[in-house]
């Protein structure tokens, strides 16, 4: 058996409605895990992210969670952890814009609460049948804004760092007890979130002049990194954020 293969395993993927947590949730099923697929905005049936695991022969269920519902987020994760899931996938998040001096409470507490606040509290959750039964793989999404500080996103910047933080905090505590935690920091990715990056002709062509591989990402470009870390090849890999930029970073 390849050390890559997901058979039989049940993947929790958040935000995975569209972008980079479709992608994810598709990566997964294609090397044979099940998906609970989680987002604000998911229907019951007949989301794309249904169809695409369906498609590949696993099954999949949906669970429709507001992340700044601070009560909901634990109602989810204590529901989740009676399924004893193998992996989750932290993706879910919101980005707001505005400049720091007039950015609105209202954004940060939303984005705080959204992308770092509600990531512990499920993550707690879920990961205690993970830790009674010695394993379990906890993936977080990070940012290239976990390690710079962006431009009109304070509280986008800081949740990220956040979650660079939080996932060597849980590894620190988990690693010994047979939980790997990582994160993978996604680049410019073609999604919502960047799309008015995107419509900006300038804001895109110096966004491209920097990325190496000279194109935005892609949400499958996050595909092989994802089954890297939620399979037994990552068993060894503990508290990292990984990367998939394009060498933007390394630039």
């Amino acid at each position: 058996m390849s050390a890559f293969d997901l058979s039989g395993r049940l993947a929790v993927v958040t935000g995975a409605n569209r972008g980079i947590g479709l992608g994810m949730a598709t990566a997964l099923a294609k090397a044979g895990a099940d998906i609970i697929g989680v987002s604000a905005t998911i229907p019951s049936s007949g989301s794309a992210v249904e169809d695409a695991v369906t498609a590949l022969g696993r099954s999949f269920e949906s669970r429709a969670v507001d992340f700044a519902d601070r009560d909901a987020v634990m109602a989810l994760g204590d529901e989740l952890a009676t399924r004893s899931p193998d992996i989750l996938v932290n993706n879910a998040g919101t980005i707001e814009r505005a400049p720091a001096a007039e950015h609105p409470l209202e954004f940060w507490d939303r984005v705080i609460e959204i992308d770092l606040s509600s990531q512990f509290v499920l993550t707690q959750r879920v990961a205690r049948p993970m830790l009674e039964r010695g394993s379990g793989k906890v993936i977080f999404t990070a940012s290239l804004l976990s390690f710079q500080g962006g431009i009109n996103v304070p509280g986008y910047a800081a949740a990220k760092s956040g979650i660079a933080g939080l996932t060597k905090a849980l590894a620190n505590e988990w690693a010994a007890r047979g939980i790997q935690v990582n994160a993978i920091a996604p680049g410019y990715i073609e999604t919502d979130n960047t799309q008015a990056l995107r419509d900006d002709p300038t804001r895109t062509r110096s966004i491209l002049e920097r990325i190496p591989a000279a194109r935005w990402g892609r949400p499958d470009d996050l595909g092989g990194a994802t089954v890297f870390l939620a399979s037994a090849a990552s068993d060894y890999v503990s508290g990292v954020v990984l990367p998939v930029d394009g060498g933007w970073l390394g630039r």
